[in-house]
């Protein structure tokens, strides 16, 4: 932009060639060079106090008040602020009213707090620009991509040397693929699966080329199902609208006690289905999104092994366990799986965002194929051909550098720390009457709800209809001390609803990630929430 001066002596702002060029390649002006500096100074080497003093910091305002803010739906043809005010009004306007997830008072969500050189690899990933759909444009990254590929592969599947040494850079080989979530990933695992069970055969050129309904019709069946727990993503029933086979035919099986997929229950249904239904897939759970369980991961394996059914671990939020030398065990069983979603923006503690899928075949993946004159060629390398997004940033990059500077080890120590406080959380609500928790925690996720002593005296000599009316007084408490929680600002817990002796029970939800988060800080939360019990209610 450039400057043309009015006649009250101040500037206006004008885009022209010269200006474009020049804001295009560097800072305005020293002043907006040392803004940046200033702030990115404190970010990239003060992140964590950067967010304590600007994010999340004032009173709460309504999101009516901020919706108004925000109303103006032109497109200015003139620039109307330099860069150095923009960066301003973010750190002084938007940040303040943004949620501080790096707070360790902040454990209600599945984002928290990054490592501060997350935001440095992220700012070079941003800055080399490199588009991994095709070799193209991204050249060596490509190469590493499939380094990080077989890295993680080999982290789940555990397969020898050899195996790796041999598909690592094979373009002819799909270990896995990087997508934006964890719902990308799962809907490409589902798409691989539903092209692999619908494949070309006879005088059928396969699902993906002539659709579900010549599908159906080519192989005498009627529908396609997914088997899922109760607790599954939602994102698996996009998957089956998206697919074509209906999102009612994501089929979920009822729970254990213990809020993990039911065996025995899973077997009934399977030998329920007559031949024109055609299981896709069952999917196992790796830390429900919910409550943290891990379904029963081995025997889910021997069920589909036994019917020739693939089975895919939806691991994006607990995946990353498996560095955890202390906690691995719980997800036995996950090296034996067909396909598995992990998520990077999770327990890889990477910015948003970054999701993965991998598949024990290598070349599996080829069902999904696709070429373009101009990109993704046929004989190509390009990594685009064998995935559902296209153009997509280098978050390998970030996830390869990182595994580097923390290892293993790094990561296992941050597993081994939300496994073990969510346990002491567990201990400190057993210690105080007033809560009841609802699940004990499986991996580094809680849920808990307050009841009242004297509502639990009359609960226990209630009928189910006197209990329903119990219930509701109990799900109103805990709906409001949670919201009254995330207005004061000091800190934050979630809150779901669990089905539990055919009821309806709000329970509150804790996801304990931030290192910093440690008992102490969670006392103060149960401190705070009884106070607003007491405050508002107080039966």
């Amino acid at each position: 932009m450039s400057f043309n001066k009015l006649a009250n002596g101040k500037y206006d702002l004008v885009a022209d060639w010269k200006a474009l060029e020049r804001i295009f390649i560097s800072p305005e002006n020293e002043a907006t060079r040392k803004t940046l500096v200033k702030y990115m100074e404190q970010i990239l080497f003060g992140l964590h106090d950067f967010l304590k003093a600007n994010v999340g910091i004032t009173e709460e305002a309504s999101l009516m008040e901020l919706s108004d803010w925000f109303k103006d739906s032109t497109i200015n043809k003139n620039p109307t602020r330099k860069l150095a005010d923009v960066i301003k009004g973010i750190i002084k306007d938007i940040a303040p009213h943004a949620v501080n997830v790096a707070s360790p008072y902040f454990i209600g969500h599945m984002t928290s707090a990054i490592p501060f050189f997350m935001v440095h690899l992220h700012t070079i990933v941003a800055a080399l620009n490199q588009n991994v759909v095709k070799l193209e444009t991204s050249k060596i990254v490509s190469i590493f991509e499939r380094q990080v590929l077989a890295k993680i592969h080999r982290l789940i599947f555990k397969f020898d040397k050899d195996f790796y040494n041999l598909h690592i850079q094979n373009p002819d080989s799909t270990l896995g693929s990087f997508v934006e979530d964890g719902t990308l990933a799962n809907l490409t695992a589902m798409w691989v699966v539903r092209n692999t069970a619908l494949k070309k055969k006879d005088n059928f050129d396969g699902v993906e080329k002539q659709g579900i309904n010549a599908a159906y019709k080519a192989y005498n069946i009627n529908r396609c199902v997914i088997l899922v727990s109760q607790l599954a993503h939602y994102s698996l029933r996009k998957a089956g609208g998206v697919l074509g086979i209906g999102n009612e035919n994501i089929i979920k099986i009822p729970m254990d006690h213990e809020n993990k997929l039911d065996i025995i229950k899973l077997k009934e249904i399977i030998h329920s289905f007559d031949n024109q239904t055609k299981i896709l897939a069952v999917i196992g759970i790796a830390g429900a999104t919910e409550t943290g369980s891990v379904d029963p991961l081995n025997e889910i394996a021997e069920i589909c092994s036994k019917h020739n059914i693939h089975f895919h671990v939806d691991a994006a939020w607990g995946g990353p366990t498996l560095l955890s030398e202390k906690y691995n065990y719980k997800l036995s069983g996950i090296e034996k799986a067909n396909s598995v979603t992990i998520d990077g923006h999770k327990q890889f503690y990477m910015p948003m965002s970054c999701g993965m899928v991998y598949f024990r075949d290598s070349k599996i993946m080829d069902s999904i194929a696709y070429h373009s004159a101009y990109v993704n060629r046929p004989g190509s390398v390009d990594l685009g051909i064998r995935s559902l997004v296209g153009s997509r940033a280098a978050t390998s990059l970030v996830l390869g550098s990182a595994l580097d500077i923390m290892g293993s080890r790094g990561y296992g120590l941050l597993i081994n720390h939300g496994i073990d406080t969510a346990k002491e959380f567990a201990n400190e609500l057993k210690k105080r009457k007033l809560f009841q928790i609802a699940t004990e925690p499986q991996l580094n996720i809680i849920t808990y709800r307050i009841f009242p002593e004297s509502l639990k005296q009359k609960w226990n000599e209630s009928s189910h209809e006197q209990k329903k009316d119990i219930n509701n007084t109990i799900n109103d408490i805990n709906i409001t001390v949670q919201r009254l929680q995330r207005e004061a600002g000091k800190s934050f817990v979630s809150r779901t609803t669990l089905y539990k002796e055919n009821l309806s029970q709000v329970v509150l939800r804790s996801v304990i990630m931030n290192p910093m988060t440690d008992i102490n800080i969670i006392i103060e939360v149960l401190n705070e929430q009884e106070e607003l019990y007491k405050t508002n209610f107080d039966f």
